[in-house]
């Protein structure tokens, strides 16, 4: 699809923005486009961070580590 792009048309591209934005605005678009995503970066490591504390919750409340022995039943005995 873009394998036709070719760092001339690029430069036509950017030519293009550069004389519909300005260079003003085009400076606090970037500016806004990296808080952005260093926005979205911090909530996807909150939630890894959320999630990972919830299986360790569950592993927690799943430890069968200090599970009762059964006793063995007491139909089991030879009269």
């Amino acid at each position: 699809m873009f394998s036709n792009i070719g760092p001339v048309q690029l430069l036509i591209v950017l030519v293009i923005v550069l004389a519909i934005f300005g260079t003003k605005r085009l400076k606090t678009l970037g500016s806004d486009l990296g808080s952005a995503v260093k926005g979205f970066r911090s909530a996807v490591s909150d939630a890894d961070e959320e999630t990972a504390e919830q299986i360790g919750k569950q592993k927690k409340d799943a430890d069968f580590d200090n599970t009762p022995v059964e006793e063995p039943s007491q139909n089991n005995h030879k009269d």
